[in-house]
This record gives structure tokens, C-alpha cells and sequence, in this order.
């Protein structure tokens, strides 16, 4: 019998300076039986780093042809593709040809950095890329935040996210590797 998803429910409240973007957003997390509370909260992080209207979570880690969040347009055409990890380099250019934008949160430390090592000079051409390291200290502080049921909020400044919530805060400064 095959493990089912864990549902967490999270109440993020967005206030981001930088883009002039304030919303609330009741959110449903399905957390994968292989993902872990630092992945999850990584992506709950990268929703609150774009929050809008149309950004959404996807299957993420059970659908191989979506990423872990996308905001699409009222056409369905994929404006902004969002993944959590270390993905290969032809997922990287397949998702490049389909989104206008694509942007990737590598963590875990060294192991980011000999990833990214291993697939820049592969995915040079891609224009519409981005790639941001998220220190491994700050996030597996911001797993120590994760609950069932969560009240998160979440300020961003200056391109740093403060997140708050009952159980502590956290500072996560995103590094821009390209």
C-alpha cells in the first residue's frame, strides 16, 4: 500500500516591500512521504517570496512534468515555473522552454554548490533562468517552524525573508547564483 500525502494547512499573511505586493493566502500543503520539513517549508518560503493571485502548488514530487509551484496566465500559458532542490540540467531546459521565467531554490549546503557546479555550464543558455541558494543553517531553522496547522507571516524586504510564526522566526536571505 502506497503512503499518502501529509496535509498541512497554513494561514500566510504576505507583507513585500519590494514588490508592493500585501495578500493572505489559506494554503493546502501536501507533503510528499519522501519530502522533508526543511522541502516543505522551502517551498512555503518560495510562495511567500512571489506571492499573488494565480501562484499555486502543483503535485510537485509526484507529477514529473510540473514544477513545485507556477504561476499561470488566464490563458494557461506558465509565466513563472518554481522549483525546490536540485534538479537535473534537461528538466532545467524543458522548463525553460515552457515559462517565461524560471527560478530554482537549491539548499543543503555544499551539496547546492557541487550541484550547481555540475549543471551551470549545462544550462548557460537558458536567459529566462534564475537560480537562488537558500543557507542550509537558516533553513533547517525554518523547518524547526514547520506544524499541521500553521500561522505564518511573512515580510519581505530588500530581497530577505522574515517569516514568523507561533514556534519562532526566521531570517532567510536568499543568495542569487544566477
Amino acid at each position: 500500500m502506497a503512503l499518502r500525502a501529509t496535509i498541512y494547512k497554513a494561514d500566510l499573511n504576505v507583507a513585500d516591500t519590494d514588490r508592493h505586493y500585501y495578500g493572505s493566502h489559506a494554503l493546502t500543503v501536501a507533503r510528499h512521504p519522501s519530502e522533508t520539513d526543511e522541502r516543505m517549508m522551502v517551498r512555503l518560503a518560495a510562495y511567500a517570496l512571489h506571492a499573488s493571485a494565480d501562484l499555486a502548488f502543483t503535485k510537485g514530487l509526484s507529477e514529473t512534468d510540473e514544477p513545485d509551484l507556477w504561476e499561470k496566465d488566464l490563458t494557461g500559458a506558465v509565466r513563472r515555473w518554481i522549483e525546490v532542490g536540485q534538479p537535473e540540467e534537461r528538466r532545467i531546459l524543458r522548463a525553460c522552454g515552457k515559462a517565461e521565467e524560471v527560478i530554482i531554490y537549491c539548499y543543503g549546503g555544499s551539496a547546492s554548490r557541487i550541484w550547481w557546479d555540475g549543471v551551470r555550464n549545462k544550462v548557460e543558455r537558458a536567459r529566462n533562468l534564475r537560480v537562488v541558494n537558500l543557507p542550509s543553517e537558516q533553513t533547517r531553522a525554518l523547518a524547526a517552524l514547520a506544524e499541521r496547522t500553521m500561522r505564518l507571516n511573512a515580510n519581505v524586504a530588500d530581497g530577505v525573508l522574515y517569516l514568523s510564526a507561533d514556534k519562532g522566526e526566521v531570517t532567510l536571505e536568499p543568495q542569487a547564483w544566477r
